[in-house]
């Protein structure tokens, strides 16, 4: 039995006895152990959230307070092991098809969108599938994989969600070219520092079929407006 689904069903467990009828609510947080208890119990809840359509509630009550109790339990150590791996090689296939219908949606939706993109005036794609369009053309040095570069970007979904920005930190990236997702180290291949581009990065040269969640879905393409600063020179 795997930590996670034994982490998980304690949390149910546990969750589901705080939700059992009280006494009385407790409405503020007095003492110390209140405090503790009360935080445990958004952690549990937290935890249990993934997996709240799969259990009922009433039966995890039942099987707590037997085991709490010493009862004797429904399910025999045996068949709560053959339990426990067939609801985790559930759990496990339906975050595959989750996983599976979002990347094929995300791909869908890519590819038409660069298809039509593509032939808007200034937009330029290159052989791997990156499209870019130049903003400001700068005068200075291209940088290539091996260089470290700074600089200042705003990346969205396709969307039009803002998901990061070091404009918005106030403080530019650095990072070394060949450090990053592939549309990155081959697009700022192609800008002379001082240049400002935006780049239309499809999934398979951004986070691919895994994505990066919770906020990048899997194939997602990506859209970012890139303004290269320089290129820094190695330390002495």
């Amino acid at each position: 039995m795997s930590q996670f689904l034994r982490s998980t069903l304690i949390a149910a467990a546990l969750s589901a006895a705080l939700a059992a009828p009280a006494a009385s609510a407790v409405e503020q947080l007095t003492t110390e152990k209140e405090k503790n208890s009360y935080m445990v119990g958004m952690s549990i809840g937290g935890n249990l959230q993934p997996i709240k359509d799969e259990i009922e509630l009433a039966i995890v009550i039942q099987a707590l307070r037997d085991t709490l109790a010493g009862g004797k339990a429904l399910l025999s150590q045996e068949e709560f092991q053959q339990v426990a791996r067939s609801f985790q090689q559930s759990l496990e296939g339906k975050a595959q098809a989750q996983m599976k219908a979002a990347a094929d949606k995300n791909q869908a939706a890519g590819d038409a969108f660069l298809a039509t993109n593509k032939s808007k005036p200034g937009v330029k794609a290159t052989a791997s599938g990156l499209q870019y369009q130049v903003i400001t053309e700068g005068k200075g040095a291209k940088p290539v994989d091996t260089d470290t570069v700074k600089v200042h970007y705003v990346g969205s979904l396709l969307d039009g969600t803002k998901f990061d920005s070091s404009v918005d930190r106030g403080e530019p990236a650095q990072f070394p070219l060949n450090g990053v997702i592939p549309g990155w180290t081959e697009g700022l291949q192609l800008m002379p520092v001082g240049s400002k581009f935006k780049f239309w990065i499809p999934g398979n040269l951004a986070y691919g079929a895994s994505g990066r969640p919770p906020v990048i879905e899997p194939n997602a393409l990506l859209t970012f407006e890139v303004e290269l600063l320089e290129i820094v020179k190695p330390a002495q």
